[in-house]
C-alpha cells in the first residue's frame, strides 16, 4: 500500500467529486480563478463539498490567483476550506495574511523550470502548511497552471523541505508512478491529465489515476 496522498483539483461535477472520494484522494480542490475552464462559484463548490465533509478526512482546497480580500472573505464565508491554494505571485507577508484572514490552511505553488527555482521555497516555509511545487506554463498564458506542462521530476530527489509538498504539472494515470519515483513526492496533485476536454474531468481517469497512485 503506498503512502503516497493524491489531490485532484478544478472539480466541477458530482461524479467527479465521487470519483474523487471513492478512489481514496486526500484533497478536493474547486477552482476560483475566473479565467479557468474548471471556475466555480462559492456556492457551487460548497454544494460539491457537501459529500466530501461528510465523508470526513478529506481535505477541501480553495485554488486561488492572487486573490483579493473580498474572494477571500467570500469563500471564508460560504465554502470554509481547509486550505486556501495560492498560484500566483503572492509574497510571503501575503500568505500570513491570507491564513489569519480565512483562518483556513495555506498551500503555496511555486513554478518550476529549473533547480534554482526551488530556492523559492525557504521563504515561503514558516509561513504555510504545505508547498506546490507545479511546472512553469508557457510565455503568455493566462492560466497559472492546469494545462499538463511538466518539469523535470529528478531536481525534487532527495530534497528535503520543512512543509509537506505536492508535486504537481503533467502528472496522468500512466506516468505518476514514475514521477513518484523519481521525485521522492509525499504527495501528488493532477487537474487536466484526468479529462477529457478543458475542464471535463472524466470519472474513469480519476479513477485510474487514483489507482496508480495507490501502486506508486
Amino acid at each position: 500500500m503506498s503512502g503516497v496522498q493524491a489531490k485532484i483539483c478544478g472539480l466541477s461535477t458530482p461524479e467527479a467529486v465521487r470519483a474523487a472520494l471513492d478512489g481514496g484522494a486526500r484533497h478536493v480542490g474547486f477552482n476560483f480563478f475566473e479565467k479557468s475552464p474548471r471556475y466555480v462559484t462559492a456556492e457551487a463548490a460548497a454544494r460539491l463539498a457537501e459529500p466530501v465533509r461528510a465523508k470526513g478526512g478529506v481535505g477541501v482546497v480553495a485554488i486561488t490567483v492572487d486573490p483579493d480580500d473580498a474572494l477571500l472573505d467570500r469563500l471564508a464565508a460560504v465554502l470554509k476550506p481547509d486550505f486556501i491554494q495560492l498560484h500566483g505571485k503572492e509574497t510571503p507577508a501575503r500568505a500570513r495574511e491570507v491564513a489569519a484572514r480565512t483562518g483556513a490552511g495555506v498551500i503555496k505553488v511555486l513554478s518550476v523550470s529549473d533547480a534554482d527555482d526551488l530556492a523559492g521555497a525557504a521563504a515561503f516555509e514558516p509561513v504555510v502548511d504545505h508547498l506546490m511545487f507545479d511546472a512553469k506554463t508557457p510565455k503568455g498564458s493566462d492560466l497559472p497552471g492546469g494545462m499538463g506542462a511538466k518539469f523535470d521530476w529528478t531536481l525534487l530527489a532527495g530534497r528535503r523541505f520543512n512543509r509537506p509538498w505536492f508535486l504537481a504539472g503533467g502528472l496522468d494515470p500512466w506516468n505518476v508512478a514514475e514521477a513518484v519515483r523519481l521525485s521522492g513526492a509525499p504527495i501528488v496533485d493532477v487537474s487536466s491529465g484526468v479529462e477529457r476536454g478543458p475542464g471535463l474531468k472524466d470519472p474513469a481517469l480519476i479513477t485510474a489515476f487514483l489507482d496508480a497512485v495507490r501502486r506508486a
